[in-house]
């Protein structure tokens, strides 16, 4: 096989993807106008991801992040700390 082939083998997948996000980022865009994205922050994970952000809501500030606040839903006591 060509390596010109094996290359549009590897590349179709990408460029399928890349298309359906664009046509369905443009059907979105004309049914609900603009749309602001920013990082949120879910404190029942303790993780951040991007999102759609209301027009009402601040994005996350990754600069207020504080990992020490994160308190562990499955528990787990900390470790005496040992001066």
């Amino acid at each position: 096989m060509e390596a010109r082939w094996i290359a549009i083998i590897i590349l179709t997948p990408f460029t399928l993807a890349f298309i359906y996000a664009a046509i369905h980022e443009i059907m979105r865009y004309r049914s609900e106008g603009r749309a602001t994205y920013g990082l949120v922050y879910d404190e029942e994970t303790g993780t951040t991801h991007v999102t759609g952000i209301a027009e009402d809501e601040e994005a996350y500030d990754i600069s207020d992040f504080d990992p020490s606040e994160y308190n562990d839903p499955l528990g787990g006591e900390k470790p005496d700390e040992k001066a």
